[in-house]
């Protein structure tokens, strides 16, 4: 018997598992929404900032006009959650007006 069956125990030949790939994340990363912040600046106006809020997510003006205070009240607001792509359109119709955004997931 060869070094390799007297190891196994069996004459049989071993067949070797798949490799599976498992990515390992933060559980709560991976449960959270991702998000797009927009941040203040010196440069547009509340106009600008609701107007581009309205286009980009389609939310009502009344509610773009309480993302246009917080903005400017507390430096940065999350204007929009969702996947990962439509948070990727949201942020580039804003960025149409140079508004300084990120993308948080």
């Amino acid at each position: 018997m060869s070094d390799f069956v007297s190891i196994l125990g069996s004459s049989e030949p071993a067949v070797a598992e798949p490799d599976i790939l498992v990515e390992t994340t933060d559980e709560t990363k991976t449960q959270t929404p991702w998000r797009v912040i927009v941040y203040d600046d010196d440069i547009h106006t509340f106009e600008d900032v609701i107007l581009q809020l309205m286009k980009a997510t389609g939310c009502s003006e009344q509610r773009a006009e309480k993302h246009a205070f917080t903005i400017d009240a507390t430096g940065k607001d999350c204007v929009f959650e969702g996947d990962f792509f439509d948070c990727f359109r949201v942020q580039g119709v804003l960025r149409e007006i140079q508004l300084v955004t990120e993308i948080e997931g």
